[in-house]
């Protein structure tokens, strides 16, 4: 629809009058009628069951909002739809209440319900919408429900709600500015997240809530330094000035020592001319440096600038200009010069990023001029720049002028004397003014100009050339009595207020280098005088006076006249000082004792004026805000504060994460000492847990200044490494001795067999070089918890191994001995019990058993290469231990005789490492054999894999049989729906893990643990507390129970009340860490530390529920 014909229909050109109009494009002018019920059209549509004619309506709403049309009207039709299921609607709708809430808080408090459900949608932009509306609705009564929203959207999985949430706080402090308390807790909690997504948002509403609050910061300015690259661009901008503000509380001046020298030379150019004080302001001078300390960069400091220092490459100009006056206000002089080069870029921006970049150029100039000079070139000024650019551009290059360059920056100025534009003509010659005025050798030579330009056509070039001659001119006014004569003549001329102004000035005040002008000048102004502009006829008054005093005979009687015109004038500020004059200099009876100072006052020497810069002050206010554009304090402006006199204490910004680096790092170091044998018998048995308590000891001793300490430190931490290791083989030689004074004497014979062989696999392992940290946390757990199990329930332990027993002579082929089968079954069941590892089901031989109950389902794949036996490790030979729970698969009912069940084997997949094995047994209870059974046409989700099972051709009735095939379900609970055929039927079957079956054990030792825990804090930790039943208060119990929620692996853990877990997701490799922490008196706490949310919300409910039920 052309623009024309939209109007014409806009107008009422429609063929029947209350007729609706449709337009195909939604910014079109023919979505209203042609009468007052324009809207009616849209309400049907509203109104309508079909989400399609919903989600045109809304289209067209929105598209009218955009245009500036006002759709208020059709709120209550709108707000009816905010339940509706469509999920499109649902975000317009959202979109039309953002818009519309403050204004119809009635009508929107009705949907209020509707708001909150719509906070526990599933999907995250309708969660985040909901909040969105709910925060615009400005009425006090819902305080309370939205502060309840913001915590919860605060803990909420998604990022992209937690950034609403942090939107919301400010909102929510203007409604309600008593809530500060509670929602200083939400900052601190969002401060604390480690997604980019949420870190500027947060970071704006702390500078908008409680920017005072700077403690809230310390924790977490090293995250926020170096996720600064990563953030969005409007949330580095808000970081950046905020830490810019932090910077300066934080840390020393790192230009402190120049800024004394810089200030004791001014003292003695200023000061007073007496050598004595020149002296006193130098002992000070000296004695504030001697004080003064080596400046030594704090190391955060330099994190900051090193991290900011990337992104003046930025292609957003606020972003660049942000860390512009972060390294001006911040960086040492030496290293601010590299701003110099990305504001130059900017120059290239539009005209309004140019203005504001040159704004802040201008002020730097002043202050910083040898960072922009070899950019020189780059201020020159384009015939096309609007007249406020040019201004600005002049001000840097007469900022940047000095003897160098002086002559190459007047050629350019004679250029721009040419130009059409007046008023940047009138810039020009004032910055010629003040290139004369700053630099003496060129004084003369822009004089000269100057005077040239006074016989220009255009007036206003002339009387701006006479005002800043007129300034030079008090420099040396005796060399330039020719000059005062030429401007003399001027007057009859020049119309100018101003430019009059200044002439007669300056005749007033050399009129004794002018004597026989300036009467004449006087006695020309005298004819005018009523005509005149106010300004001028003062300084005719001020003439008049002067040469009253120095040449009476010639005026008095013009001086007369000029005061008795001055006496009537319209204007009082005339009629005071003309009263004033005469009083002054006329002497009468009653005149006063001022009189006779008359000469001194009016006559008296004034001082020359000295041309600044306007930007001269502006530094004051933090560059780059708005309050620096104006040069006024701006509503909302926060004060850069002052740099301290002492550095505060660095050890605020410390976190727990460095001391465990710096004692893993330590442990490497160890380990790179040839002298010692890589494995001894005092560190396999208790090297973790040794290290754990040395960590503990000398966590003390690693201070904050951990990061300041330089390379001069290695010798002091050699020697504290040989003590420590002295202290640590002392400390193991104990614990060894103490356990062997611990165990038992009745060992069974068959246990001391077995320990040797295990003793006999470790070496071989060794040799095949197996991570080390899996064998000294395997012997660690078997000498740690081997007292422990002799105090276990023996009613328990008999249950369960009967138990076991019975699910062996279930699966097993071979058949052994009764006895030795019991005995089996309850060491396997210790094993598993005290060494958290999946076994493995024994083969006839005498030496697989030791090894399958020993090694873990993860070590499988290690070894798989090695010949321990002639038996080879298979998934379809190892079945799984009794405790794993079996699921049915097909009912022996609907599989017409055909019973199928699965269990999570937790046993490695050999084809396919990123699959969870899945065993399946058949049992055929028919009276016919079954044939072919096989999987076919599987329906999965996307992303989810399957590995096919072996097709079993024939299974004879009243036989089983088992397999085991590859589920990759991409680290979710999704069931994996697939059709298991046999030659005659198909049978549609699903298998859906429990959450702990999509691990795979992890093994590491404690320090590792709290290394990786560390690095998985915030939103990736989930605490819950909980109740422990009577017979779950022991570590056994807890242990075991965990591990049959979890595929999880045990972690050595020098405390008694704590027992940790580790794993790894089978798809990702995502980190699973879990923390069961026991306590004698309160209820017990569960810690989830994990890479995926989601997996570690439905780990913790698993794991919960095992451990209360």
């Amino acid at each position: 629809m052309s623009a024309s014909s939209a109007f014409s229909d806009e107008k009422g050109g429609s063929s029947s009058v209350g007729e609706p109009e449709y337009g195909h494009d939604p910014a079109s002018g023919g979505i209203f009628s042609s009468d007052y019920k324009r809207h009616d059209d849209l309400k049907e549509m509203l109104d309508s069951n079909k989400d399609s004619l919903k989600l045109e309506a809304m289209k067209r709403i929105v598209a009218m909002i955009a245009r500036g049309k006002n759709t208020s009207d059709l709120f209550p039709a709108v707000v009816k739809n905010v339940a509706c299921k469509n999920i499109e609607v649902k975000k317009l709708v959202y979109v039309y209440l953002v818009r519309y809430a403050e204004e119809q808080q009635d009508l929107a408090l009705l949907s209020i319900s509707t708001f909150q459900r719509g906070l526990k949608d599933p999907n995250q932009l309708i969660r985040a919408s909901a909040l969105r509306v709910l925060s615009s609705i400005r009425v006090t009564i819902i305080v309370p429900i939205m502060m309840l929203a913001i915590k919860e959207a605060a803990s909420d999985m998604s990022p992209y709600v937690r950034k609403t949430a942090a939107h919301a706080i400010p909102k929510l402090y203007s409604l309600d500015p008593e809530q500060k308390d509670q929602l200083i807790e939400v900052i601190e909690k969002l401060l604390a997240d480690k997604t980019t997504l949420v870190a500027g948002s947060v970071v704006m509403a702390f500078e908008e809530v409680c920017p005072e609050r700077i403690d809230l910061i310390h924790k977490n300015y090293r995250k926020l330094c170096n996720l600064l690259v990563d953030v969005e661009e409007w949330g580095q901008v808000v970081i950046i000035n905020m830490l810019t503000r932090y910077a300066r509380t934080q840390f020393l001046n790192p230009n402190l020592n120049e800024c004394l020298l810089e200030e004791g030379g001014e003292s003695t150019f200023y000061g007073s001319d007496a050598d004595q004080d020149e002296d006193e302001d130098e002992d000070k001078k000296d004695e504030a440096l001697s004080k003064r300390k080596p400046y030594v960069m704090d190391p955060d400091h330099r994190l900051l600038l090193r991290n900011t220092k990337p992104l003046l490459q930025s292609r957003n100009a606020a972003v660049v200009m942000a860390v512009a006056q972060l390294y001006f206000h911040l960086a040492p002089k030496a290293e601010v010069g590299v701003i110099a080069k990305a504001l130059v870029r900017l120059l290239r921006s539009h005209s309004e990023v140019q203005y504001v970049v040159l704004q802040n150029v201008a002020t730097m100039t002043i202050k910083r001029r040898g960072m922009f000079e070899p950019y020189l070139k780059s201020f020159y000024i384009r015939s096309t720049d609007p007249t406020q650019i040019k201004v600005l551009k002049l001000e840097v290059l007469t900022n940047l002028a000095s003897e160098t360059n002086i002559s190459t920056i007047l050629r350019e100025f004679q250029t721009y004397i040419k130009s059409m534009d007046k008023d940047f003509v009138a810039a020009t010659i004032q910055a010629i003014g003040r290139c004369a005025t700053h630099i003496g050798e060129v004084r003369d030579t822009c004089l000269n100009g100057l005077v040239q330009l006074l016989s220009n056509r255009d007036e206003l070039v002339v009387a701006e050339s006479v005002v800043v001659i007129k300034k030079l001119l008090q420099m040396q006014p005796e060399k330039h009595s020719d000059i005062i004569k030429h401007m003399a003549k001027l007057t009859d001329n020049i119309q100018v207020p101003m430019a009059r102004a200044s002439i007669l000035w300056l005749i007033g005040e050399y009129c004794e280098h002018v004597p026989k002008i300036a009467p004449d000048v006087l006695r020309k102004m005298a004819k005018t005088f009523t005509n005149e502009e106010d300004i001028v006829k003062l300084q005719i008054i001020n003439l008049a006076a002067k040469l009253y005093l120095t040449n009476s005979k010639q005026t008095k009687l013009l001086t007369q006249y000029v005061l008795n015109l001055a006496k009537y004038d319209q204007n009082y500020d005339i009629r005071d000082r003309a009263r004033f004059i005469r009083q002054l200099i006329v002497p009468t009876d009653k005149c006063g004792a001022l009189s006779k100072y008359a000469k001194k006052l009016i006559l008296a020497l004034k001082p020359a004026p000295i041309l600044e810069s306007p930007f001269k002050d502006r530094d004051h206010f933090q560059l780059g805000s708005l309050s620096h554009l104006l040069n006024t304090k701006a509503g909302g402006y926060q004060e850069l504060p002052d740099w301290p006199q002492d550095a505060p204490d660095p050890s605020v910004r410390n976190v727990e994460v460095p001391e465990w680096t710096k004692c893993s790092s330590r442990e490497k170091r160890k380990e790179k000492k040839v002298e010692k044998p890589f494995y001894s018998d005092s560190e396999g048995e208790s090297g973790p847990t040794e290290s754990a308590d040395s960590e503990s000891d000398s966590a003390s001793s690693s201070a904050s200044g951990s990061e300041q300490s330089g390379s001069g430190s290695e010798e002091s931490e050699e020697s504290e490494e040989r003590s420590d290791s002295d202290e640590e083989e002392e400390e193991e030689e104990e614990e060894a001795k103490k356990r062997k004074t611990q165990k038992k004497e009745p060992i069974e014979a068959v246990q001391q067999s077995e320990s040797e062989q295990s003793s006999e696999e470790e070496v071989k392992k060794r040799k095949v070089s197996i991570p080390p940290p899996r064998n000294v946390s395997e012997s660690e757990s078997d000498d740690d918890d081997s007292p422990s199990d002799s105090s276990q329930d023996s009613e328990s332990e008999d249950s369960e191994s009967e138990a076991e027993v019975k699910k062996k002579k279930k699966i097993t082929p071979p058949k052994a001995p009764t006895k030795p089968v019991k005995k089996e079954g309850k060491k396997e069941k210790k094993e598993m019990s005290l060494l958290d590892f999946d076994d493995f089901e024994p083969t006839p031989s005498p030496q697989v058993t030791p090894v399958g109950n020993f090694l873990s389902s993860s070590l499988v794949t290690d070894l798989e290469g090695l010949s321990l036996t002639d038996t080879v490790l298979s998934p379809a030979t190892i079945s799984p231990s009794g405790s794993l729970k079996s699921y049915e698969l097909l009912h022996r009912i609907t599989g017409e005789g055909l019973w199928v069940e699965y269990c999570f084997s937790r046993q490695p997949f050999l084809p396919d490492p990123h699959m969870v094995a899945v065993q399946i047994q058949f049992t055929n209870s028919a009276a016919t054999e079954a044939k072919s059974l096989r999987l076919e046409e599987a329906k999965l989700q996307s992303g989810m894999r399957v590995k096919e099972f072996p097709e079993i051709e024939v299974l004879p009735a009243g036989e089983s049989a088992t397999v085991v095939m590859g589920v990759d379900f991409c680290d979710s609970t999704q069931a994996a729906n697939l059709q298991l055929c046999t030659h005659s039927r198909k049978f549609f079957v699903s298998i859906q893990p429990p959450v702990g079956e999509l691990m795979t054990p992890s093994f590491m030792t404690e320090n590792e643990f709290k290394k990786e825990q560390g690095q998985l804090m915030g939103m990736n930790e989930i605490t819950e507390k909980m109740q422990l039943p009577e017979r779950c208060q022991n570590e056994h119990a807890i242990v075991q129970r965990v591990i049959a929620a979890a595929n999880l692996s045990r972690v050595p853990c020098g405390s008694d009340k704590e027992c940790r877990f580790a794993g790894r997701t089978v798809t990702s490799g995502s980190l699973v860490l879990v923390t069961v922490a026991t306590k004698e008196s309160g209820p017990s706490q569960l810690t989830i530390n994990c890479e995926k949310m989601v997996i570690g919300t439905m780990l913790v409910k698993d794991i919960l529920l095992a451990l209360t039920q």
